[in-house]
């Protein structure tokens, strides 16, 4: 086991994560960063070409300016950037680490990685939702032409490609792929798009649905994944296609068990949002805080970077005073 006793021990080294590091920093805490992937993970895996919704100023944290070339930043500038603040905080994080268990002693958290063990006192879960998408169950899920994520769409050229869903990612995919030579179909569950769909997107997927070019099936569901065929359900009928590759764009979710594993309670059975404080972001768990995404639980409509920044002053703020309240 690590000796040093850590003030606070952060899991998860995205933007939310980083500025809790920013803020431990700022109260000269010690304090460590675990990561499992690398810094910025979720945005890394993030399409090639994806631009943000948010403007570049409403992603900044610690003070570092954020200036990208258009209206909206990139993956690759968003990935310059937050190097760029991890190197100007000198933040300490331990990358290509996966935190696996948490155990709670008297007066400290045992943080067990597949790396090592530390202790700290106040323990932060900043680790998102990214990781865990959120399977459809059918059969053929399994298939090594089945992806829930997408990248870029170069491989997809002269490939009958299907999509299913009907939010940002799913058209991104449909209008990357139909632009790079696939033959692309969307499978949506509701009668039309996704209302937050992107506004400078919007047009662009509905005239290609209305055109032809991207053919589009609503009200449906994908039911079944073949070597070369999937089966659609729409409206009671039962519809098959050719198709060389599927792309399940169905939303992601936090990871669950380990929240259970350490003992953090949820609202809901459907979203399973989980319980904390508005005030301080502190979990059921005394001193166990979460920050980010991580607390909509299923609801990943509800909290984003730009929004969730604030968790890290609520939390360092009430762990500050905590301390202080200790040496009197």
């Amino acid at each position: 086991m690590n000796k040093t006793t850590y003030d606070v021990i952060i899991v998860g080294a995205g933007p939310i994560g980083m500025a809790c590091g920013i803020e431990a920093s700022k109260r000269k805490l010690k304090y460590l960063i675990l990561e499992k992937g690398c810094l910025v993970n979720s945005i890394y895996n993030f399409p090639v070409n994806m631009t943000f919704f948010s403007t570049s100023e409403r992603l900044e944290i610690g003070g570092v300016p954020f200036v990208s070339h258009g209206t909206k930043p990139t993956r690759r500038e968003a990935l310059e950037y937050y190097r760029r603040v991890k190197s100007a905080w000198n933040l300490k994080v331990n990358y290509f680490e996966k935190v696996e268990e948490v155990l709670r002693g008297k007066n400290l958290f045992e943080v067990i990685s597949d790396k090592g063990k530390y202790r700290c006192r106040y323990l932060v879960l900043a680790t998102g939702y990214y990781d865990h998408p959120n399977l459809m169950n059918i059969p053929g899920e399994n298939l090594p032409k089945v992806f829930h994520y997408y990248k870029e769409p170069h491989p997809f050229n002269d490939q009958k490609v299907a999509i299913v869903g009907g939010g940002n990612s799913a058209v991104d995919v449909a209008l990357e792929t139909f632009r790079h030579g696939a033959e692309v179909t969307m499978i949506v569950k509701r009668n039309s798009l996704d209302k937050n769909v992107k506004y400078w997107v919007r047009p662009d997927i509905e005239n290609r649905i209305k055109e032809g070019s991207v053919k589009a099936f609503f009200n449906a569901k994908l039911t079944e994944i073949k070597e070369k065929e999937i089966v659609i359900e729409q409206n009671g009928k039962r519809i098959t296609l050719e198709n060389d590759f599927v792309f399940a764009m169905t939303g992601y979710h936090p990871d669950f068990k380990f929240l259970e594993k350490t003992g953090v309670e949820f609202e809901g059975r459907k979203l399973k949002i989980p319980s904390v404080n508005s005030e301080t972001q502190e979990t059921n768990i005394p001193d166990l805080f979460l920050a980010g995404v991580v607390c909509g639980g299923m609801d990943t409509g509800k909290w984003f970077i730009e929004n969730s920044i604030e968790h890290a002053t609520r939390i360092f703020d009430a762990i500050e005073k905590r301390i202080r309240g200790r040496r009197k």
